[in-house]
């Protein structure tokens, strides 16, 4: 026996070199210090085999006295790599390994790994250490289920086609998978390599002469090569594992930037950053040629994507669906300070992150007939489209954090039908072909068109239909591919509806059961009625959407005549439970009875659904109270609530690394990343002097960040002593950006009326607005310009100097409030008390540090209970007071300085007075509907706070730390959970290392 030994490690090896083909691989183990593994041999992999181990895998744990470290037991069959995985176990666990010990037998290892938690002590705790058990079982146990061989792929599939029944064959069979054993090489060389062979061979560029974007476009590709690694043994394993998933339909998701994100969650950031380095590149800048992938609108669409986040690292067995906008939202450019919209062109450039599965195709039907025929002597409908296109699926992988589990966002981009195109062309119609391709392309074209015109609105039924149909054959396909029962339907699938948008699925899914399927009207609605679940994000019946019935019929003729029945049986029950209550059924119906005949998508969607939640305490209680409460009286059992969250990977881990690495540092582990309740334990250091000195540095640098691009976007020089004070979302009146102009109007008021000397004491400021308004908004687009108005004047001002400083952010992306947050002292979330369903806006500037100055609405409630009051500004009338303060809003006193700013804006002190004379007419009397004037004395009170607060800077820092650590319980990961157990009945499964 030869043995190789080192203070960490020592390596008993034991060879048994009987087969004379033996060859020799260098394995990684990853240790607390950097060792070189020694050399290692092994017996050739094999495609498959048949042979029983003779010893089963086992995983014993002692913990004796006389050892400060539990020591763990591991015998197993050797494979190449295990070394590796069980270490990486350890790591993901939040372990540390003080020394191991390994010995070989012939195809089997004895390995013995001494461990301690993240504060040195031994690991005592009974569910602990079964936990870590079943998680170091899972990563070296097979099943036998399909052909395995012993290697660092997680599953290697023998197809039918490679049987092993001659010799030749069986060569053929062992020389694919030697070839296929192993994944690609992380460490810098082997990333080198392969961005220089990308360069070159998809690129097509010289790799002795590349550029940055170039360079860009090789390295994403080289991090997608390992993403599909991960994301092909994934599906792989589900498919054999057949568990029960869960499919997420939005028509939004603002995922942001993709590489920094992959990276981190593939765990190779530093090992890139040293590859380019070498290379002559900085990461940094690479990172910075990728656009933002524009597939939606502000914080629903920017929750789809946390939340796939979170799926993928919770190891959910889960599938989202979108569509794949060829332009998405507008591109916003200030001229003048007016807001102008341009195309925004995202995919000019082609994206590296997505795959065209050009085989994955579905016909999408429209307008037509619906005839009657026989089918087997039973009576039935077939609809006859008068217009089909084909929806092509563009998959992009999703990768979880700490974990092999890689999901699929699947987008859909719509091409005109071949059989329609070849017509066209055969009868010499090349005109005709050319406009019906652009007709359908159209289709995608466009993230939500203006649907104030009849056409804007035709096209966005269109749209959610074509969507909805191309999702739901490709679920039920693939439920067909393993299963011919559809009883075995609502074990297997479970369907989301993020909102409205998706409603129609509903119909679809009856469609596709009772007319292709051929099952009976009544097991069909059992079946839907099982497998659809609903989140609403609206707060006010005025913003639920609806149909028109003579739309719907043109364009969708059989799915009204389902919706139709649908909602007469439901109309029948609903008189046997609450009888000839005419005015509660025509609320509750589907169809909307009126001037313009419409359909409900809510309603249609709480009916069908067995679950509908709200996004937020506050949320549900105006769920309950108004907007539902005739469906809460009636089925109380379907609602629940869910809070929003925010995923800590994109908004700490990858937003603000000084900040993580800091956190990790404190906190004694990275394990926080993937169990963000961990974060807590900061608290116990709030008061401690070094973590805030180290605290302040980390928001200095990113103040630096932030300041040096404000200086580049606008030319504008701000201090770094300054308080940041920043507000970014989506323009609306609801939000009222307009109260926080008119804040800086009165603070730039009060600042010209000051003494020079008085002046010395104001804590100054940079305020920071950012945000898009809708193209037809006036209202907001006249906000966005009395923003640059009062910063025209106050920037300018030598009186006023570095004291105060107001800059508007254009084109507010993801990848901008990344920048943006993390250099944020304080953030305003100043919306009228019951008009925002939840606010993660604000859960993103909590987990980074800042301050919050906030009214009490949508999920602010619950920060209040998890920081407390005592570490945030609120202002503002609450919910139960503002029904009385509208109606009184004419005989209410006008606050004297609430007023005076309103008479500055219109007697023109910052110029364009007939501009913005509607603006001051919305905010008098009756007008003020959102209540600026009611809260704008409050408002003052919490700004003076905030500034008394910012003078005194430890405790400010220590309210910062506190913010940090009270941020967990607002992660996407607690709201996937809660989704999974408690709406979706799924379970984890985890792709094996």
């Amino acid at each position: 026996m030869s043995a190789i030994s080192s203070p960490f490690l020592s390596i008993a090896h034991q060879p048994k070199l009987s087969n004379p083909n033996s060859f020799v691989l260098l394995p990684s183990f990853s240790t607390p210090t950097k060792l070189t593994p020694p050399s290692i041999l092994y017996k050739p992999v094999r495609a498959s085999t048949n042979e029983s181990p003779s010893v089963a895998p086992a995983v014993t744990v002692e913990n004796s006295d006389s050892n400060e470290s539990t020591l763990f037991v591991i015998r197993a069959r050797n494979r190449i790599g295990l070394l590796q995985v069980i270490t990486r176990v350890f790591n993901v666990l939040g372990l540390r390994i003080d020394k191991a010990s390994v010995e070989f037998e012939g195809e089997f290892f004895s390995k013995k790994f001494f461990v301690t938690d993240s504060h040195g002590k031994r690991i005592e705790d009974e569910e602990s250490l079964t936990r870590i058990r079943n998680a170091l079982m899972e990563a070296i146990d097979g099943d036998g289920v399909v052909s395995v061989g012993p290697t660092t792929r997680g599953v290697v599939v023998r197809r039918p086609g490679l049987g092993m029944e001659s010799g030749e064959r069986r060569a053929k069979a062992e020389k694919m998978f030697a070839l296929m054993d192993g994944f690609l090489k992380n460490d810098p060389i082997s990333l080198q390599k392969d961005i220089l062979n990308h360069v070159e061979y998809t690129v097509a560029r010289s790799r002795f002469n590349f550029d940055d974007f170039e360079a860009y476009q090789a390295l994403s590709h080289s991090v997608r090569d390992r993403l599909i690694e991960r994301w092909h043994d994934t599906q792989i394993y589900m498919k054999r594992k057949d568990p029960k998933r869960i499919y997420f339909l939005s028509l939004e998701y603002l995922m942001g930037r993709s590489l920094s994100n992959s990276v981190i969650n593939l765990g190779i950031r530093d090992e890139c950053a040293d590859a380019l380095s070498q290379l002559g590149f900085d990461f940094e800048v690479l990172a910075e040629q990728e656009g933002d992938a524009a597939l939606g609108n502000g914080g629903l669409a920017r929750l789809s994507a946390c939340q796939m986040d979170s799926l993928a690292t919770l190891d959910y067995p889960a599938w989202g669906y979108g569509l794949r906008y060829q332009y998405g939202l507008f591109r916003q450019v200030i001229l003048d300070g007016f807001q102008h919209e341009q195309p925004d062109y995202w995919l000019n450039f082609g994206n590296p992150w997505e795959i065209e599965r050009v085989h994955v195709t579905y016909p999408v039907k429209f307008y037509g007939i619906v005839e009657e025929e026989n089918c087997n002597g039973e009576k039935c409908k077939v609809w006859i489209p008068g217009e089909m296109v084909e929806a092509v699926a563009y998959d992009n992988p999703i990768p979880g954090y700490g974990t092999r589990n890689t999901i699929t966002l699947r987008l859909w981009a719509a091409k005109p039908s071949d059989q329609h195109d070849m017509e066209s062309y055969n009868t010499g119609d090349y005109i005709n072909a050319v406009v019906d391709r652009q007709k359908a392309e159209t289709i995608s074209s466009v993230l939500y068109p203006d649907d104030r015109s009849h056409q804007g609105k035709e096209q966005r039924l269109k749209q959610q239909y074509f969507f909805v149909s191309a999702s739901v054959q490709d679920i039920i396909r693939r439920f067909k591919d393993v299963h011919s029962n559809f009883d075995e339907f609502p074990e297997k699938v479970a369907m989301q509806l993020n909102d409205t948008h998706p409603s129609l699925a509903i119909a679809e899914v009856m469609r596709v059961l009772v007319d292709e399927e051929h099952l009976g009207w009544n097991k069909a609605w059992e079946i839907v009625c099982k497998i659809f679940s609903f989140t609403t994000h609206t707060v006010n019946a005025e913003g639920l959407e609806k149909f028109p019935v003579d739309l719907l019929g043109s364009l969708l003729p059989r799915h009204l005549q389902i919706i139709y029945e649908i909602n007469f049986n439901f109309v029948e029950e609903l008189k046997k439970k609450i009888g000839l209550d005419y005015s509660k059924l025509s609320r509750m119906s589907i169809v909307e009875e009126g001037a313009v005949k419409s359909i409900r998508s809510a309603n249609l969607s709480i009916v069908c659904s067995h679950t509908v939640n709200g996004v937020s305490r506050a949320h549900f209680e105006l769920l309950k109270t108004k907007l539902f409460k005739d469906f809460y009286e009636l089925w109380p059992q379907k609602f629940q609530y869910k809070t929003n969250g925010v995923t800590q990977r994109r908004w700490i881990v990858g937003s603000n690394p000084s900040l993580c690495a800091l956190i990790s540092k404190w906190l004694g582990t990275e394990a926080w990343i993937r169990n963000v309740d961990l974060l807590t334990g900061l608290r116990d250091y709030a008061t401690d002097a070094i973590l805030q000195q180290e605290w302040k540095m980390v928001r200095k640098v990113n103040k630096m960040r932030l300041a040096e691009y404000i200086e580049v976007m606008s030319g504008l020089k701000v201090s770094l002593d300054a308080m940041f004070d920043v507000q970014i979302k989506r323009i609306h009146e609801y939000k009222r950006q307009l109260l926080n102009v008119l804040g800086i109007v009165h603070r730039y008021d009060c600042i010209k009326n000051m003494e020079k000397s008085e002046r010395s004491r104001v804590v100054p400021r940079v305020c920071i607005i950012g945000g898009k308004a809708a193209p037809g908004y006036e209202i907001a687009k006249k906000i966005i310009k009395l923003c640059h108005a009062v910063a025209e004047k106050v920037n300018n001002d030598s009186d006023i100097g570095d004291i105060l400083k107001l800059v508007f952010i254009p084109d507010y992306n993801v990848s901008v409030a990344e920048l943006v947050i993390p250099g944020a002292d304080l953030s305003q979330h100043l919306s009228t008390a019951g008009h925002e369903a939840s606010g993660t806006g604000s859960m993103k500037f909590l987990m980074n540090g800042s301050l919050l100055l906030a009214t009490e609405d949508g999920s602010t409630v619950e920060i209040i209970e998890e920081i407390g009051a005592e570490n945030l500004f609120l202002f503002g009338a609450k919910l139960q007071e503002v029904p009385t303060l509208r109606e009184k809003r004419s005989d209410k006193k006008v606050n004297l300085q609430f007023a005076r700013v309103v008479r500055m804006v219109r007697d023109g002190y910052f110029g364009f007075k007939e501009y913005f004379e509607s603006l001051c007419d919305s905010l008098e009397g009756d007008n003020d509907f959102f209540l600026l004037g009611s809260d704008f004395g409050s408002y003052l009170e919490a700004q003076a706070a905030a500034d008394k607060a910012y003078v005194d800077q430890e405790k400010w820092t220590q309210m910062s730390i506190l913010s940090t650590a009270g941020s967990g319980r607002f992660s996407s990961d607690r709201t996937i959970e809660e989704y999974a157990e408690q709406t979706w009945g799924i379970e984890p499964c985890r792709c094996p290392f």
